[in-house]
Protein backbone atom coordinates (compact mmCIF):
# COMPACT_ATOMS: atom_id res chain seq x y z
CA UNK A 1 0.00 0.00 0.00
CA UNK A 2 2.80 2.05 0.38
CA UNK A 3 4.25 2.19 -2.63
CA UNK A 4 3.11 5.32 -4.59
CA UNK A 5 3.59 4.15 -8.26
CA UNK A 6 1.41 1.37 -7.85
CA UNK A 7 -1.37 2.59 -5.92
CA UNK A 8 -2.50 5.77 -5.02
CA UNK A 9 -3.08 4.89 -1.50
CA UNK A 10 -0.46 5.89 1.05
CA UNK A 11 0.38 5.12 4.50
CA UNK A 12 0.44 8.01 6.90
CA UNK A 13 1.62 8.78 10.26
CA UNK A 14 0.78 11.33 12.52
CA UNK A 15 2.09 13.22 15.18
CA UNK A 16 -0.30 15.05 16.76
CA UNK A 17 -2.57 15.85 19.56
CA UNK A 18 -5.29 13.09 19.08
CA UNK A 19 -7.95 14.93 21.16
CA UNK A 20 -7.74 18.38 19.04
CA UNK A 21 -10.53 18.79 16.60
CA UNK A 22 -8.11 20.28 14.29
CA UNK A 23 -6.19 17.46 14.65
CA UNK A 24 -9.18 15.39 14.00
CA UNK A 25 -10.47 16.99 11.32
CA UNK A 26 -7.21 17.03 8.93
CA UNK A 27 -6.68 13.27 9.61
CA UNK A 28 -10.26 12.20 9.13
CA UNK A 29 -9.66 13.25 5.32
CA UNK A 30 -7.14 10.72 4.65
CA UNK A 31 -9.07 8.12 6.84
CA UNK A 32 -12.17 8.58 5.17
CA UNK A 33 -9.94 8.23 1.63
CA UNK A 34 -8.81 4.79 2.49
CA UNK A 35 -5.59 5.61 3.19
CA UNK A 36 -3.41 3.11 6.34
CA UNK A 37 -3.42 6.15 8.64
CA UNK A 38 -1.38 5.81 12.44
CA UNK A 39 -1.29 8.43 15.08
CA UNK A 40 1.14 9.03 18.11
CA UNK A 41 -0.05 10.98 20.35
CA UNK A 42 1.11 12.77 23.12
CA UNK A 43 -1.74 12.71 25.44
CA UNK A 44 -4.41 9.68 26.12
CA UNK A 45 -7.27 10.11 23.71
CA UNK A 46 -10.12 8.37 21.47
CA UNK A 47 -11.22 9.56 17.78
CA UNK A 48 -14.69 8.76 16.29
CA UNK A 49 -12.97 7.48 12.92
CA UNK A 50 -11.00 4.08 13.13
CA UNK A 51 -7.13 3.99 12.75
CA UNK A 52 -4.75 1.22 11.77
CA UNK A 53 -2.67 2.11 15.21
CA UNK A 54 -2.76 4.52 17.75
CA UNK A 55 0.37 5.15 19.91
CA UNK A 56 0.86 7.02 22.91
CA UNK A 57 4.28 9.24 23.21
CA UNK A 58 3.95 11.11 26.40
CA UNK A 59 6.41 14.08 25.80
CA UNK A 60 6.68 17.55 28.12
CA UNK A 61 4.78 16.18 30.83
CA UNK A 62 1.78 14.99 28.50
CA UNK A 63 0.77 12.18 30.20
CA UNK A 64 0.39 14.23 33.47
CA UNK A 65 -1.39 16.61 32.76
CA UNK A 66 -5.24 16.76 33.06
CA UNK A 67 -7.08 16.01 29.72
CA UNK A 68 -10.51 16.34 31.33
CA UNK A 69 -11.22 19.90 30.07
CA UNK A 70 -10.85 21.41 26.64
CA UNK A 71 -9.60 19.11 23.55
CA UNK A 72 -6.84 20.55 22.74
CA UNK A 73 -5.66 22.79 25.25
CA UNK A 74 -3.57 21.48 28.51
CA UNK A 75 -4.30 22.32 32.02
CA UNK A 76 -2.88 20.92 35.81
CA UNK A 77 -4.55 21.20 38.66
CA UNK A 78 -3.65 24.20 40.79
CA UNK A 79 -1.72 25.84 38.27
CA UNK A 80 -3.17 28.24 35.90
CA UNK A 81 -2.48 28.22 32.50
CA UNK A 82 0.34 30.77 31.79
CA UNK A 83 2.56 29.39 34.57
CA UNK A 84 2.01 25.46 33.34
CA UNK A 85 3.27 27.12 29.44
CA UNK A 86 6.07 28.71 31.63
CA UNK A 87 7.27 25.08 32.84
CA UNK A 88 6.93 23.16 29.90
CA UNK A 89 8.87 25.62 27.75
CA UNK A 90 11.67 25.46 30.44
CA UNK A 91 11.51 22.26 31.39
CA UNK A 92 9.44 20.14 28.37
CA UNK A 93 12.55 20.11 25.71
CA UNK A 94 14.15 18.30 28.45
CA UNK A 95 11.84 14.98 27.98
CA UNK A 96 12.33 14.85 23.84
CA UNK A 97 15.47 12.88 23.71
CA UNK A 98 13.98 10.05 25.80
CA UNK A 99 10.22 10.27 24.53
CA UNK A 100 11.79 10.67 20.76
CA UNK A 101 13.14 6.86 20.86
CA UNK A 102 9.76 5.47 21.89
CA UNK A 103 8.08 8.09 18.48
CA UNK A 104 11.72 6.11 16.08
CA UNK A 105 10.59 2.47 17.16
CA UNK A 106 6.78 3.32 16.18
CA UNK A 107 8.34 4.81 13.18
CA UNK A 108 10.47 1.75 11.88
CA UNK A 109 7.39 -1.05 12.72
CA UNK A 110 4.45 1.40 10.58
CA UNK A 111 7.20 2.01 8.17
CA UNK A 112 5.69 5.14 6.67
CA UNK A 113 5.60 6.89 3.48
CA UNK A 114 5.15 10.21 5.12
CA UNK A 115 5.32 11.79 9.21
CA UNK A 116 3.51 14.58 9.26
CA UNK A 117 3.61 16.62 12.50
CA UNK A 118 0.95 18.88 13.45
CA UNK A 119 2.44 21.83 15.65
CA UNK A 120 5.97 22.29 16.28
CA UNK A 121 5.76 22.17 20.27
CA UNK A 122 6.07 19.25 21.19
CA UNK A 123 5.01 16.85 18.33
CA UNK A 124 7.31 18.62 15.57
CA UNK A 125 10.22 18.61 17.85
CA UNK A 126 9.52 15.14 18.93
CA UNK A 127 9.31 13.90 14.86
CA UNK A 128 12.60 16.01 14.53
CA UNK A 129 14.35 13.76 16.84
CA UNK A 130 12.97 10.73 16.02
CA UNK A 131 13.69 11.34 12.34
CA UNK A 132 14.65 8.17 10.46
CA UNK A 133 15.04 9.35 7.10
CA UNK A 134 10.83 9.23 6.20
CA UNK A 135 9.88 12.76 4.69
CA UNK A 136 8.77 14.52 7.63
CA UNK A 137 6.24 17.18 6.97
CA UNK A 138 5.93 20.26 10.14
CA UNK A 139 2.43 21.92 10.50
CA UNK A 140 3.05 25.67 12.30
CA UNK A 141 0.44 26.17 14.50
CA UNK A 142 -0.42 29.70 15.01
CA UNK A 143 1.70 30.63 17.79
CA UNK A 144 4.59 28.55 17.36
CA UNK A 145 7.26 30.61 16.08
CA UNK A 146 5.95 34.25 17.68
CA UNK A 147 4.97 32.90 21.28
CA UNK A 148 6.43 29.58 22.25
CA UNK A 149 9.68 29.20 20.31
CA UNK A 150 12.01 32.25 22.03
CA UNK A 151 11.24 31.58 25.62
CA UNK A 152 13.77 29.24 26.47
CA UNK A 153 17.38 28.46 24.96
CA UNK A 154 15.81 24.76 24.63
CA UNK A 155 12.89 26.01 22.79
CA UNK A 156 14.64 28.32 20.36
CA UNK A 157 17.23 25.07 20.20
CA UNK A 158 14.55 22.31 19.38
CA UNK A 159 12.47 25.08 17.19
CA UNK A 160 15.58 25.94 14.80
CA UNK A 161 16.35 22.00 14.84
CA UNK A 162 12.72 21.39 13.63
CA UNK A 163 13.06 23.45 10.77
CA UNK A 164 16.54 22.36 9.32
CA UNK A 165 15.23 18.64 9.58
CA UNK A 166 11.92 19.04 8.14
CA UNK A 167 11.30 17.86 4.63
CA UNK A 168 8.19 20.02 3.77
CA UNK A 169 6.22 22.82 5.85
CA UNK A 170 2.82 23.57 5.86
CA UNK A 171 1.50 26.54 7.58
CA UNK A 172 -1.94 27.93 7.84
CA UNK A 173 -0.68 32.16 6.65
CA UNK A 174 2.17 33.21 4.90
CA UNK A 175 4.09 34.59 7.72
CA UNK A 176 4.67 31.64 9.17
CA UNK A 177 6.24 30.50 6.43
CA UNK A 178 8.39 33.29 5.44
CA UNK A 179 8.92 32.51 9.42
CA UNK A 180 9.99 29.18 9.21
CA UNK A 181 12.52 30.24 6.61
CA UNK A 182 14.14 32.71 8.90
CA UNK A 183 13.97 29.51 11.75
CA UNK A 184 15.86 27.38 9.81
CA UNK A 185 13.64 25.66 7.12
CA UNK A 186 15.50 25.27 3.46
CA UNK A 187 13.78 27.59 1.26
CA UNK A 188 13.60 24.97 -1.65
CA UNK A 189 11.84 22.42 -0.11
CA UNK A 190 7.96 22.55 -0.70
CA UNK A 191 5.62 24.60 1.24
CA UNK A 192 1.78 24.94 1.53
CA UNK A 193 -0.35 27.51 3.39
CA UNK A 194 -4.16 25.92 3.98
CA UNK A 195 -5.96 26.22 6.97
CA UNK A 196 -4.65 23.93 10.15
CA UNK A 197 -7.44 21.72 10.78
CA UNK A 198 -7.86 21.13 6.87
CA UNK A 199 -10.25 23.89 5.84
CA UNK A 200 -13.86 24.52 6.72
CA UNK A 201 -16.64 22.68 6.20
CA UNK A 202 -19.39 24.58 4.58
CA UNK A 203 -21.93 21.67 5.36
CA UNK A 204 -21.69 22.98 9.17
CA UNK A 205 -20.46 26.20 9.03
CA UNK A 206 -22.59 28.27 7.05
CA UNK A 207 -25.28 31.81 7.51
CA UNK A 208 -28.56 31.41 9.04
CA UNK A 209 -31.67 31.71 7.11
CA UNK A 210 -32.57 34.80 8.52
CA UNK A 211 -30.36 37.77 9.34
CA UNK A 212 -29.51 38.29 12.90
CA UNK A 213 -30.68 40.91 14.43
CA UNK A 214 -29.74 41.37 18.27
CA UNK A 215 -26.51 42.37 19.27
CA UNK A 216 -25.29 38.75 20.29
CA UNK A 217 -21.02 38.81 20.56
CA UNK A 218 -19.22 35.63 20.72
CA UNK A 219 -15.69 35.09 22.20
CA UNK A 220 -14.96 31.22 20.65
CA UNK A 221 -11.01 31.50 22.12
CA UNK A 222 -11.51 30.04 25.31
CA UNK A 223 -9.24 30.16 28.18
CA UNK A 224 -5.99 30.42 26.02
CA UNK A 225 -2.32 32.07 26.94
CA UNK A 226 -2.23 34.24 24.23
CA UNK A 227 -5.89 35.67 23.99
CA UNK A 228 -6.29 38.84 26.48
CA UNK A 229 -9.68 37.54 27.90
CA UNK A 230 -8.66 40.08 30.79
CA UNK A 231 -9.23 42.97 27.97
CA UNK A 232 -12.20 41.11 26.72
CA UNK A 233 -14.32 41.30 29.73
CA UNK A 234 -13.13 44.74 29.90
CA UNK A 235 -14.56 45.74 26.89
CA UNK A 236 -17.74 43.94 27.48
CA UNK A 237 -17.95 46.37 30.63
CA UNK A 238 -18.06 49.48 28.39
CA UNK A 239 -19.76 48.02 24.91
CA UNK A 240 -22.37 47.87 27.82
CA UNK A 241 -22.56 50.95 29.09
CA UNK A 242 -23.43 51.75 25.52
CA UNK A 243 -25.76 49.01 24.54
CA UNK A 244 -27.20 47.32 27.53
CA UNK A 245 -28.92 44.75 25.04
CA UNK A 246 -25.80 43.63 24.15
CA UNK A 247 -25.30 39.95 24.84
CA UNK A 248 -22.16 38.14 25.38
CA UNK A 249 -21.38 34.25 24.37
CA UNK A 250 -18.03 32.33 25.48
CA UNK A 251 -16.88 29.13 24.30
CA UNK A 252 -15.11 26.82 26.27
CA UNK A 253 -14.93 29.44 29.89
CA UNK A 254 -17.70 27.53 32.04
CA UNK A 255 -16.14 27.35 35.57
CA UNK A 256 -13.05 28.72 34.31
CA UNK A 257 -12.43 31.09 38.20
CA UNK A 258 -10.70 33.63 36.24
CA UNK A 259 -13.69 33.98 33.77
CA UNK A 260 -15.97 33.92 36.42
CA UNK A 261 -13.73 36.60 38.81
CA UNK A 262 -14.11 39.21 36.43
CA UNK A 263 -17.98 38.83 35.89
CA UNK A 264 -18.99 38.92 39.19
CA UNK A 265 -15.95 42.36 39.35
CA UNK A 266 -17.44 43.97 36.44
CA UNK A 267 -21.13 43.39 37.29
CA UNK A 268 -21.57 41.36 33.56
CA UNK A 269 -23.36 38.10 35.21
CA UNK A 270 -26.79 39.30 33.13
CA UNK A 271 -25.11 39.69 29.71
CA UNK A 272 -22.35 37.30 29.70
CA UNK A 273 -23.16 33.35 29.21
CA UNK A 274 -19.78 30.63 30.02
CA UNK A 275 -20.12 28.02 28.04
CA UNK A 276 -18.39 24.41 27.97
CA UNK A 277 -16.35 23.13 25.34
CA UNK A 278 -18.67 22.74 21.97
CA UNK A 279 -18.35 20.08 19.44
CA UNK A 280 -18.70 21.38 16.08
CA UNK A 281 -22.25 21.30 15.02
CA UNK A 282 -23.27 23.29 18.53
CA UNK A 283 -20.52 25.65 17.98
CA UNK A 284 -21.92 26.70 14.59
CA UNK A 285 -25.21 26.52 16.02
CA UNK A 286 -24.02 29.36 18.38
CA UNK A 287 -22.20 31.04 15.04
CA UNK A 288 -25.29 31.76 13.33
CA UNK A 289 -27.13 32.84 16.38
CA UNK A 290 -24.49 35.97 16.91
CA UNK A 291 -24.03 39.06 14.61
CA UNK A 292 -20.26 39.26 15.97
CA UNK A 293 -16.99 37.28 16.52
CA UNK A 294 -14.09 38.38 18.43
CA UNK A 295 -10.67 37.21 18.84
CA UNK A 296 -8.85 39.17 20.98
CA UNK A 297 -5.72 37.28 20.32
CA UNK A 298 -1.67 38.90 20.80
CA UNK A 299 -0.40 36.09 19.05
CA UNK A 300 -1.58 33.78 16.37
CA UNK A 301 -1.99 32.47 12.64
CA UNK A 302 -5.61 32.11 11.16
CA UNK A 303 -7.55 31.40 14.11
CA UNK A 304 -9.92 28.70 13.03
CA UNK A 305 -12.72 29.88 14.82
CA UNK A 306 -12.28 33.60 13.01
CA UNK A 307 -12.74 31.46 9.61
CA UNK A 308 -15.70 29.16 11.17
CA UNK A 309 -17.39 32.70 12.43
CA UNK A 310 -16.66 34.42 9.54
CA UNK A 311 -18.24 31.35 7.21
CA UNK A 312 -21.25 31.83 9.96
CA UNK A 313 -21.90 35.21 8.39
CA UNK A 314 -20.40 36.63 11.86
CA UNK A 315 -18.60 40.20 12.05
CA UNK A 316 -15.09 39.36 13.00
CA UNK A 317 -12.74 41.73 15.29
CA UNK A 318 -9.96 40.75 15.76
CA UNK A 319 -6.48 41.74 17.06
CA UNK A 320 -4.62 43.52 14.64
CA UNK A 321 -2.18 41.20 13.63
CA UNK A 322 -0.02 40.42 10.65
CA UNK A 323 -1.37 36.63 10.49
CA UNK A 324 -4.90 38.06 10.39
CA UNK A 325 -4.45 40.48 7.60
CA UNK A 326 -4.34 37.86 5.26
CA UNK A 327 -7.59 37.28 5.79
CA UNK A 328 -9.18 40.64 6.98
CA UNK A 329 -9.42 43.88 5.51
CA UNK A 330 -10.06 46.90 8.16
CA UNK A 331 -13.06 48.47 7.51
CA UNK A 332 -14.36 46.07 4.36
CA UNK A 333 -14.88 42.51 5.76
CA UNK A 334 -13.95 43.07 9.53
CA UNK A 335 -12.43 45.27 12.12
CA UNK A 336 -8.70 44.57 13.42
CA UNK A 337 -8.01 46.58 16.67
CA UNK A 338 -5.75 46.55 19.52
CA UNK A 339 -6.27 43.91 21.65
CA UNK A 340 -4.60 45.05 24.91
CA UNK A 341 -6.65 48.27 24.82
CA UNK A 342 -10.06 47.68 26.40
CA UNK A 343 -11.25 51.17 25.10
CA UNK A 344 -10.37 50.49 21.59
CA UNK A 345 -11.61 46.76 21.67
CA UNK A 346 -15.26 48.02 22.58
CA UNK A 347 -15.26 50.75 20.33
CA UNK A 348 -14.69 48.58 17.48
CA UNK A 349 -17.23 45.89 18.85
CA UNK A 350 -19.61 48.64 18.87
CA UNK A 351 -19.05 49.62 15.47
CA UNK A 352 -19.64 46.44 14.63
CA UNK A 353 -23.13 46.43 16.52
CA UNK A 354 -24.25 49.67 14.85
CA UNK A 355 -22.91 49.73 11.32
CA UNK A 356 -25.35 46.92 9.69
CA UNK A 357 -24.27 47.90 6.40
CA UNK A 358 -20.74 46.82 6.96
CA UNK A 359 -21.73 43.46 8.60
CA UNK A 360 -23.87 43.00 6.09
CA UNK A 361 -20.82 43.85 3.18
CA UNK A 362 -18.62 41.79 5.24
CA UNK A 363 -20.57 38.62 5.09
CA UNK A 364 -21.22 38.88 1.49
CA UNK A 365 -17.32 39.31 0.75
CA UNK A 366 -16.73 36.48 3.95
CA UNK A 367 -18.89 34.01 2.15
CA UNK A 368 -17.02 34.04 -1.40
CA UNK A 369 -13.78 34.10 0.35
CA UNK A 370 -14.28 31.08 2.18
CA UNK A 371 -15.30 29.28 -0.50
CA UNK A 372 -12.30 29.99 -2.15
CA UNK A 373 -9.49 30.22 -0.09
CA UNK A 374 -11.11 27.56 3.36
CA UNK A 375 -13.57 25.19 2.09
CA UNK A 376 -12.67 22.13 3.67
CA UNK A 377 -12.58 19.79 -0.13
CA UNK A 378 -11.11 22.08 -1.98
CA UNK A 379 -8.09 22.34 0.90
CA UNK A 380 -7.79 18.68 1.40
CA UNK A 381 -7.61 18.23 -1.82
CA UNK A 382 -4.58 20.62 -1.95
CA UNK A 383 -2.88 18.55 0.58
CA UNK A 384 -3.64 15.48 -1.04
CA UNK A 385 -1.93 16.97 -3.97
CA UNK A 386 0.88 18.28 -1.49
CA UNK A 387 1.73 14.95 0.25
CA UNK A 388 1.63 13.27 -3.21
CA UNK A 389 4.27 15.55 -4.60
CA UNK A 390 6.65 14.66 -1.50
CA UNK A 391 5.46 11.11 -1.64
CA UNK A 392 6.67 11.03 -5.56
CA UNK A 393 10.16 12.97 -4.62
CA UNK A 394 10.98 10.13 -2.30
CA UNK A 395 9.96 7.49 -4.43
CA UNK A 396 12.43 8.98 -6.97
CA UNK A 397 15.30 9.37 -4.80
CA UNK A 398 14.79 5.36 -4.10
CA UNK A 399 15.28 4.25 -7.69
Amino acid sequence: MGNFWYSDLMRLLFVADGRSPIAQNWIQYFVERGDEVYLASPFTCSVNFPLDGLEITPVAFSNTINTKKTPGRTSYPGLGVNRLAAIRHLLGPLTISRASQKLRGFIERVKPDLVHAMRIPYEGMLAADAYTGVPLIVSVWGNDFTLHAPTTWLMRHYTSWTMHVADALHADCQRDIQLGKQWGFNATRPQLVTPGNGGIRTDIFYPPSVVVEGPVVFNPRGARTYVRNDVFFKAVALVLANRPDAKFICAAMAGEPQALQWIQRLNLSGSVELMPPLPHNQMADVFRRSQVVVSPSVHDGTPNSLLEGMACGCFPVAGDLESIREWITPGENGLLTDATDPQKLASSLLEAIDNKNLRMQAAGLNGKMIVERAEYSRCMTQVLGFYKSINAMKNKRAF
